[in-house]
């Protein structure tokens, strides 16, 4: 199984409240991270240690940053995120709506499904949204 079938969605709105922090601050402060998940810090902690102990985020001085692993990990959610968001867009739904219902199924996905929907799809370059899509991975494909 892999990395990311393993987390939860909320281990995942951590990883991007992570590179949030990042982006504004060179490493995500604890109060950040909970203000960005809308809870206590200490519950952000908790989110926190469950993904260093996966090797995905590493704290130091109060700042919490993304692994490589945890990089990579982050870019393969975004790529089942915006794939599924391509295929509801596909359905008929509309842009504004394709992100909502992306959510219910991005983390259900496996990777070798993700790989099959893009090959279905033509692999797209970009979701409907202008954000792009990772490539197919090698070995991932099936």
């Amino acid at each position: 199984m892999e990395l990311l079938e393993q987390l939860s969605r909320r281990q995942v709105d951590t990883l991007i409240a992570v590179r949030r922090g990042e982006a504004e601050a060179k490493g995500a402060a604890l109060n950040f991270v909970a203000d960005e998940l809308g809870v206590r810090p200490p519950s952000a902690l908790d989110h926190l240690t469950y993904l260093e102990s996966k090797g995905l985020v590493s704290r130091h001085r109060g700042k919490s940053r993304l692994t490589s692993r945890g990089e990579a990990c982050l870019l393969e959610y975004q790529r089942h995120h915006r794939v599924a968001e391509n295929l509801f867009q596909r359905l008929g739904l509309s842009v504004a709506h394709t992100h909502a219902a992306a959510l219910e199924v991005d983390l259900a996905l496996s990777h070798r499904t993700v790989n099959r929907l893009c090959e279905a799809e033509g692999h797209p370059q970009e979701c409907p949204h202008g954000a792009p899509i990772a490539p197919c991975h090698p070995t991932h494909s099936g």
